[in-house]
């Protein structure tokens, strides 16, 4: 018979989301994630198996978390409205004082080298998802501005929000890049 879990599963993934947003993939070693955990090697294989395994459980719970904010700025009735949740919630997530600053998937893309590929092709994979999700939200606008198409602006949105999460691990203040969120609604009329 198995002993019971002695540590909150739920916690224990929240804070190795933490480590790797903090770290990146690789930069997040074994000894990181369970001293985060507060559990052993063994009891973390069993509850969430390998290093990679764990790293797309933490991005399922960014997605559902930090990152929550495109599931809900596509919902919104205007083009205007969906960009500027997009950027008020990158802002938001990326400056939180409770969190590390940036973005895990942005992150976690750039600190991913050769050895971690499918984890690199998974955080591409999901990026594409998100700047897909734009897309088609943006090609059923009824609002969308003239001479912008719904693939060249789902771009666009995808490459600030990429760079608001940069400039947020660089130490840009949460109002700095309001400014700048603020201009890009102004320079796209949106």
């Amino acid at each position: 018979m198995a002993r019971p879990r002695e540590f909150d599963i739920d916690e224990a993934l929240e804070k190795a989301l933490h480590v790797f947003w903090a770290k990146g993939y690789e930069g997040a070693a074994l000894s990181d994630l369970t001293e985060a955990m507060g559990i052993n090697r063994p009891s973390m294989y069993s509850a969430f198996g390998n290093k990679e395994t764990l790293f797309r459980q933490a991005l399922d719970r960014y997605a559902e978390g930090p990152a929550a904010y495109l599931h809900e700025a596509i919902k919104e009735p205007t083009v205007g409205k969906v960009v500027e949740r997009m950027l008020r919630g990158v802002i938001e997530a990326t400056t939180t004082p409770s969190a590390p600053r940036g973005c895990l998937i942005v992150h976690g893309a750039l600190a991913s080298g050769d050895g971690a590929a499918s984890v690199r092709s998974e955080l591409t994979a999901r990026r594409l998802a998100a700047e897909s999700a734009l897309r088609r939200r943006f090609k059923q606008a009824k609002d969308l501005p003239a001479g912008i198409t719904p693939d060249d602006l789902a771009r666009a949105v995808v490459v600030a929000v990429q760079g608001i999460s940069v400039e947020a691990v660089n130490g840009a203040t949460k109002e700095q890049l309001r400014r700048v969120a603020d201009l890009f609604l102004r320079i796209w009329d949106l």
